[in-house]
């Protein structure tokens, strides 16, 4: 059994460790010597080739979009900061897109981090800093004044501080049980135009069901469903609209299928017998490759669309776990699967985790990790937000971003003595923010002048569809 420190000692060592890392230190963004196209070529091995200038073509959007596709370079600056010493499992890409609703098993709508692709044991710090960063980045790209914009970081912190502190308070049992429901997000929202935008995502969350995106997806011929290609954001692999390459043996049909039950027989291995059970009620229709997010495209992802006896749908999402550019640059250990990294991490940090979450290993060696595609998940509109509606919305994110730390690492007290009362932690992260902000416009500079030179391949979706018009 472990030996438990007291609430004193705990909150003895998290002044501690200001020694090791000054809270002002947190302002500074790293070290960012290194050459911004190489590490997102690094970053881009093992993908799928056709689909990697898709990536570079979402990233080239905007310096938010860059941003979100390249939580390598943050990750590579990071690793040349100081840091507490406390160390958390961490979601390692906690930017504000990748915070969303969805339900519960027990069908509540939650607020919580939502992409765990990146997940490991790391500094807390990197999380904050990933989140205030994405603020700064958003605020200007949206022409909030700078300002507005600080206003809107040290929200975020604030409310992360504060959450901290009532979260070191709570027992073992009490953080594991704490949920950010929406209802509880209408009971603190301070506006009257952010109780109408939470009512707005609770109604669009109870029309995101796996029943709806049946007739969207997908076409029934001769009592069987099949998903129909939409390339490049969706096609099956072996067929003609197919970007995975002929040495991906798809074309092998019934190879492929071989390998793909082989693999769903070893995730079943990895979830509890009643959900087994439930699968078990239904039946496979169809299987197709799914192209995801900015960060993830080029990763293998497929969607399997299953039926039950009375013709209800079930959508499973089998996404690629490549390993976490936290574990790249933070020596730690994490284990041997990629995807049962992802799980793991996912059920510590959430609140309430996916009833169909699991892992497999897959052809050619490759790591899986399986959820459903869409249940009442939704995400937020930035782009359409006022600076006092992103103000809200950072709050809701380091309410969020403090209950799974506090939550996935046991380390509350800690993290709270470290952050103490005042707002000096907050100023420093601000400035971090600011700073990032300018360096993220650096490197999208450096990005968008390698896509128009020919040194990367950059094309957007509409390009590559209309590859495939007739």
């Amino acid at each position: 059994m472990a030996n438990v420190q007291t609430v004193a000692e705990r909150q003895q060592a998290g002044k501690l460790a200001r020694e090791r890392s000054p809270r002002s230190n947190n302002a500074m963004i790293g070290n960012v010597d290194r050459d911004p196209v190489e590490l997102l070529q690094q970053n881009s091995e093992g993908r799928v080739a056709a689909l990697v200038p898709l990536r570079y073509g979402r990233m080239s959007v905007s310096p938010f979009t860059f941003y979100r596709g390249s939580a390598v370079l943050q990750a590579h600056d990071l690793s040349g900061t100081t840091y507490s010493g406390i160390t958390i499992p961490v979601c390692g890409d906690a930017h504000l897109m990748n915070f969303g609703g969805f339900a519960t098993p027990e069908r509540q709508l939650v607020f919580d981090l939502n992409d765990f692709d990146e997940v490991a044991p790391g500094p807390w710090e990197w999380d904050v800093k990933r989140l205030a960063a994405s603020f700064a980045i958003a605020g200007e790209q949206m022409g909030i004044n700078r300002g507005s914009v600080k206003d809107i970081i040290a929200t975020a912190i604030h409310e992360y501080r504060d959450r901290m502190h009532s979260y070191a308070e709570c027992s073992a049992l009490e953080l594991w049980h704490e949920i950010v429901t929406f209802e509880r997000m209408l009971e603190t929202a301070t506006t009257s135009e952010g109780r109408q935008l939470i009512n707005r995502a609770m109604e669009k969350a109870a029309g995101r069901t796996h029943e709806s995106m049946l007739g969207k997806m997908a076409t029934q011929r001769d009592g069987r469903w099949t998903i129909q290609d939409a390339p490049p954001a969706l096609f099956h692999p072996g067929g003609p609209n197919s970007l995975l390459g002929k040495d991906q043996k798809w074309a092998d049909s019934d190879e492929w299928k071989g390998a793909l039950a082989s693999a769903f027989e070893r995730y079943l291995q990895t979830i509890s017998p009643e959900r087994r059970q439930l699968i078990a009620q239904f039946e496979l229709q169809d299987t197709a490759f799914k192209v995801v997010g900015v960060g993830s495209v080029g990763t293998f992802c497929l969607v399997m669309l299953f039926i039950d006896g009375h013709g209800k749908p079930l959508f499973l999402q089998v996404k690629e776990a490549r390993q976490s550019v936290v574990a790249r640059f933070f020596e730690t250990d994490i284990p041997a699967h990629e995807g049962e990294r992802v799980v793991t991490g996912q059920r510590l940090l959430q609140a309430a985790s996916d009833s169909f979450l699991g892992w497999t290993t897959g052809p050619a060696g490759r790591y899986f990790y399986f959820r459903q595609l869409r249940d009442m998940k939704i995400s937020a509109e930035v782009e359409r937000m006022s600076s006092t509606i992103l103000q809200g919305y950072a709050r809701l994110c380091g309410w969020a971003l403090a209950r799974a730390h506090a939550k996935g690492g046991g380390r509350a007290v800690e993290i709270a003595a470290y952050l103490g009362s005042g707002g000096r932690f907050a100023e420093a992260l601000t400035d971090y923010a600011l700073a990032y902000s300018g360096q993220n416009q650096k490197d999208y500079d450096t990005f968008i002048r390698a896509c128009r030179t020919g040194k990367l391949e950059s094309r957007s979706d509409e390009d590559m569809a209309a590859d495939f018009r007739v």
